[in-house]
């Protein structure tokens, strides 16, 4: 399934996809069928795979009746961030072969982390704000992996348990700042800096997280166009390297790295400029696209 966090009537829902213009309304389709379901998207996420086995459930054997007054078009709602206040936003950097070939950089023998705010998470055509000081902002287009059930510890062969989901992500970064401090954290963690969207595909509908194309166009030009399967290391490795050092726990989200194609190493380098349209793509996922405006503009 594909689900979306909407505001729907002024009131935050949450939805299934189930057409490229038309979503399902859970809560509405819940209590027009009396069969209880979490009211808000943070609490169905609790309970991960129970959840979506319990709505798979509610769509089957509710009648067609209930279902079509429960269908709503998706322009009529405005999508959210599929993950509202996330505990921890964990990211990877150099994890794809080609983006540290464009550095020429080493591969790392072991994950390279850092940690973004959640106070950074802004949703499908949200805009990214460039602070005026900010002269050289930067894109990375990731597949995101959301953590569906708690754990410490995981083998790579338990990993695709403990996985709600899959969504887009922007580690926006601010090259002028990252570069200068030598790490990552000030220059990756200003507010907006982290699109995610448009929805979260669950882990049993994402085909091969390991296979998946991922691509990236500024103002429709195509900047990056690669694959998970050039990853060091691949979503379920990732877990396991995680887990060692920290306890996941449900909605964390785990940006997983970029592949070559960032601005900073194109040749001139190619910084987002005002007004700049980003669109990230993944496969089975969809886009998320997010424009660049002024701090005073947002």
């Amino acid at each position: 399934m594909k689900l979306i966090r909407c505001l729907h009537n002024k009131a935050e829902s949450y939805a299934v996809q189930i057409s490229e213009s038309q979503v399902l309304d859970v809560p509405a389709l819940s209590k027009a069928s009396k069969q209880p379901q979490p009211p808000t998207f943070n609490e169905f996420m609790s309970n991960c795979q129970e959840s979506v086995k319990a709505l798979e459930h509610l769509i089957c054997n509710s009648h067609e009746k209930r279902r079509k007054e429960a269908t709503v078009e998706l322009n009529r709602v405005k999508i959210l961030s599929p993950i509202a206040s996330p505990p921890k936003i964990i990211c990877l950097g150099l994890n794809y072969r080609d983006h540290a070939a464009e550095q020429n950089a080493p591969l790392p023998d072991e994950p390279i982390i850092f940690m973004k705010p959640s106070t950074a998470v802004i949703g499908p055509d949200e805009p990214i704000v460039k602070p005026a000081f900010v002269k050289q902002l930067d894109y990375e287009a990731e597949l995101a992996v959301v953590i569906g059930k708690r754990g410490k510890n995981i083998t790579v062969e338990e990993a695709k348990d403990h996985i709600f989901g899959y969504t887009c992500f922007n580690d926006v970064s601010a090259r002028d700042i990252q570069f200068k401090d030598k790490q990552w954290t000030r220059g990756k963690s200003f507010d907006t800096f982290a699109p995610i969207g448009p929805c979260l595909t669950t882990a049993d509908q994402i085909g091969d997280p390991t296979n998946l194309c991922v691509r990236t166009r500024v103002n429709g030009q195509l900047r990056q166009n690669s694959s998970t399967s050039n990853m060091v290391f691949n979503v379920y490795q990732i877990i396991q390297q995680l887990s060692r050092v920290m306890t996941l726990e449900p909605r964390d989200i785990i940006a997983t790295g970029t592949p070559a194609g960032v601005g900073f190493a194109m040749k001139p380098p190619k910084f987002l400029a005002l007004g700049d349209v980003v669109e990230i793509e993944i496969e089975n996922i969809g886009k998320l696209k997010n424009r660049v405006v002024a701090a005073a503009a947002a």
